[in-house]
């Protein structure tokens, strides 16, 4: 690199003591490093709070309103995806155990609506001390068996990049397909 500043030097001989002043890269490892810690705890602090509630779905196939769940302590986040039929079905016993447990005094004695409980449900109502049904999570362990060929012959990752493949190739197909034998039956006419 050549000098500059203050004043023009003929021929290129650099006067200048320019070996000083050679630019240097040796601390681009270390901020790259920088830079990425630095992009994790930004990441961190910014990211939503994880889904805490019930889905809007698991609501629905337990016959309760997202309005009216609020209102009788039941957490519902609209984010929240259901991606097993397992975690919905359990969840919506839940919620189904949770409602039959539940007992709903009328905001107005006189009046009672249609979700409140009855005057006999009322006499025996007690309050409830302690956690709000827990979650029991009742794992089933599996016993140490041998690994089949059919197993270790299986490829996950293969088998995984196929069925991305066909699920994007799948509308493709579908219309070569279709155009192929609407050509089969041009051919034949």
């Amino acid at each position: 690199m050549a000098p500059s500043r203050n004043g023009m030097i003929l021929n290129p001989h650099f006067h200048k003591d320019w070996q000083k002043r050679v630019r240097t890269w040796f601390n681009q490892p270390a901020r790259k490093l920088r830079r990425r810690k630095a992009r994790v705890r930004r990441s961190a602090t910014t990211t939503r709070s994880a889904p805490a509630g019930f889905s809007l779905e698991e609501l629905k196939a337990a016959g309760i309103s997202k309005r009216v769940a609020r209102t009788i302590g039941i957490a519902v986040d609209p984010r929240r995806r259901n991606r097993s039929t397992e975690s919905l079905h359990s969840n919506v016993q839940r919620l189904k155990v949770y409602r039959s447990k539940l007992i709903l005094f009328p905001r107005k004695a006189s009046k009672p609506q249609k979700g409140d409980s009855t005057e006999e449900e009322l006499k025996m109502a007690t309050q409830l001390t302690g956690p709000v049904m827990p979650i029991k999570n009742v794992h089933k362990k599996e016993k140490a068996r041998v690994i089949t060929e059919e197993e270790k012959k299986f490829k996950a990752f293969a088998s995984l990049r196929m069925a991305r493949a066909n699920a994007r190739l799948f509308g493709i197909r579908a219309k070569r397909a279709k155009e192929a034998a609407e050509q089969d039956v041009e051919k034949k006419k």
